[in-house]
């Protein structure tokens, strides 16, 4: 559904976006990570056809944001950074206005409309001027205007900054649906990592306008932190029976009746030990596994991107 090829943008003899190779296949969720001024904003402006790369390519729900851009534009929906909202405008009369401009009917404009400020929220705002409308409030109806025309793609910049929880639960519960009950495609940058987690399917780190790691979060937890680790509680003291285990797995931590290990396939390994163990006689009171955050994985990233970048 999203496709970048070599996507690179220049300011001024200033390289913002360096080779970006993006696949997202319909119906995927890719979280771009990254710090203020990495290159996410110039990216997704990039595949809405909004700035024309320097070099490179991308084709957005089948059509090319070079030659297609009017067809791109009304594929994808974009909420971003800075809103642009029309303040003294009422938010029926800014949606209704914005409905014409995807040429959408009246009343379809209306129902949209209505359905949308309903999911978030937001139907007692209706007839209230933008300009009264609190941060959270504003981030919402700019996301409501991004799903007005139901496009295939959705392209979100920090969809749930200045939101309270209840809000940016609203709306992470709106991206779940959308994605797995109507099989749209996003992606959304964002500094929460813990969102991000959460929502994607895909992971993309971006430093200095180059992605520098890709990929599922058990794939980057494996590159990045290693294999998944295990911690096993016993009813009783250890007495040794590590020595009985060594085969199985590689112990990395222990205590009187506890014991952590890395497991390269815990499907396989995990039932194979237990039965080891209950022919032993010991008795397991608790497997599981030791959480891994996006954020362990995040801070390795650029710790070794960071340590490349000296060495060169």
């Amino acid at each position: 559904m999203i496709q970048a090829c070599e996507l690179t943008k220049d300011f001024d003899g200033f390289r913002a976006v360096d080779a970006v190779n993006l696949d997202i296949p319909a119906g995927d969720v890719l979280a771009v990570l990254g710090p203020n001024g990495a290159g996410k904003t110039t990216t997704v402006r990039m595949l809405t056809s909004i700035l024309a790369p320097t070099s490179g390519y991308a084709v957005v729900a089948g059509h090319h944001v070079i030659h297609e851009p009017e067809q791109v534009r009304a594929k994808v929906g974009v909420l971003t950074e800075q809103h642009g909202l029309y303040e003294r405008m009422k938010a029926i009369e800014y949606l209704n206005f914005f409905g014409r401009l995807y040429h959408l009917s009246a009343a379809e404009s209306e129902r949209r409309a209505y359905q949308l400020m309903e999911r978030f929220d937001l139907t007692f705002a209706l007839g209230k001027r933008l300009g009264d409308y609190s941060k959270g409030m504003k981030q919402k109806l700019a996301l409501v205007r991004a799903m007005l025309h139901n496009p295939p793609v959705l392209l979100l910049d920090e969809p749930t900054s200045a939101m309270d929880p209840l809000s940016a639960k609203l709306v992470r519960d709106a991206i779940v649906e959308l994605q797995r009950e109507e099989g749209r495609t996003f992606l959304i940058t964002t500094h929460n990592l813990t969102e991000a987690q959460s929502l994607a399917s895909q992971i993309a780190i971006i430093r200095s306008g180059r992605i520098i790691a890709q990929g599922t979060f058990d794939e980057l937890a494996r590159q990045f932190v290693g294999e998944p680790v295990m911690e096993m509680r016993l009813r009783l003291p250890l007495n040794g029976v590590t020595k009985d285990i060594s085969d199985l797995v590689t112990v990395t931590d222990i205590g009187s009746d506890w014991l952590r290990y890395r497991v390269a396939d815990p499907l396989t390994t995990n039932p194979a030990l237990l039965r080891r163990l209950s022919g032993l006689g010991v008795d397991v009171v608790t497997l599981s596994p030791i959480s891994r955050s996006l954020e362990d994985i995040y801070l390795q990233v650029v710790k070794e991107d960071e340590g490349n970048d000296a060495a060169e």
